[in-house]
């Protein structure tokens, strides 16, 4: 797939939580075809101390705005910046990267997509495009609090929400993998993204029902290209970097000794 960079222009910045911006950005140019799952990695002027490129998932793409999404947790230095930006300014990003999930071939198919955290941000267009193709998602959503859930009332337009909260203020209380819609319903297929020790869980969970289960990991990947080493995973076919082989992969392939 073609990779572009392409000085974006900013049409807002929303604040979700003390700690999460969505940031809507556009273009002149028609936005290039991207696969729910793949990344972007961003430029961060105004900061000293951010040498390199900050990677991103894709949220969602609105090809009728001429839309690109990006959910930033703001955890760092070059991410805080990205917060502060206004509508007008431009953002300079290097699109789309790596491999994205499985697209259903069949729109009856019952695919489950567990996210925590700012995690949830590329199930939404993965989401999106199953409900373009005729499908239904299932989304199950956890986060520590209520006020952590992020994005709920757009899942909430294309799917089925399910959610868990760890002090039990929304949804269920526990984790994702303790909520009862995995005891009462059969799905063909998980995909999850969050903190590694719910995929873990999500993964075990997958491995024990005999489900395919795919996962988006999450780690720093420098350059998005494969050439500064940062995010090399362990698998089954060796040492591969999670930028150009995943960031998607299949949980067979992952030694997480589940």
């Amino acid at each position: 797939m073609k990779k572009y960079v392409l000085d974006l222009t900013v049409k807002s910045v929303e604040a979700l939580s003390a700690k999460h911006v969505l940031i809507k950005l556009t273009s002149e140019e028609t936005l290039p075809e991207m696969t729910p799952g793949q990344f972007v990695e961003v430029r961060v002027d105004n900061s000293p101390s951010t040498y390199l490129r900050r990677p991103i998932s894709i949220n969602l793409v609105d090809y009728n705005l001429n839309e690109l999404w990006l959910l930033v947790a703001m955890i760092g230095d070059g991410t805080r910046q990205l917060g502060k930006l206004h509508a007008g300014d431009k953002l300079n990003c290097l699109f789309p990267l790596g491999n994205g999930f499985t697209m259903p071939v069949d729109k009856s198919e019952k695919i489950l997509l567990v996210g925590g955290g700012v995690g949830v941000a590329p199930l939404l267009h993965f989401g999106c495009e199953i409900r373009r193709m005729g499908g239904q998602p299932t989304f199950l959503l956890g986060a520590r609090s209520k006020s952590d859930l992020l994005e709920l009332e757009y899942f909430e337009k294309i799917g089925r929400v399910f959610v868990t909260t760890e002090d039990g203020s929304l949804g269920e209380k526990g984790f994702v993998t303790n909520h009862s819609i995995l005891q009462n319903e059969k799905f063909s297929r998980i995909s999850t993204c969050g903190p590694k020790p719910m995929m873990v869980s999500v993964a075990r969970y997958a491995m024990s029902n005999n489900i395919e289960c795919e996962a988006s990991l999450e780690n720093n990947m420098a350059c998005g290209i494969g050439a500064c080493l940062c995010c090399v995973e362990k698998t089954t076919e060796g040492h591969v970097c999670v930028c150009q082989e995943g960031p998607v992969l299949n949980i067979k392939k992952l030694l997480w000794q589940i």
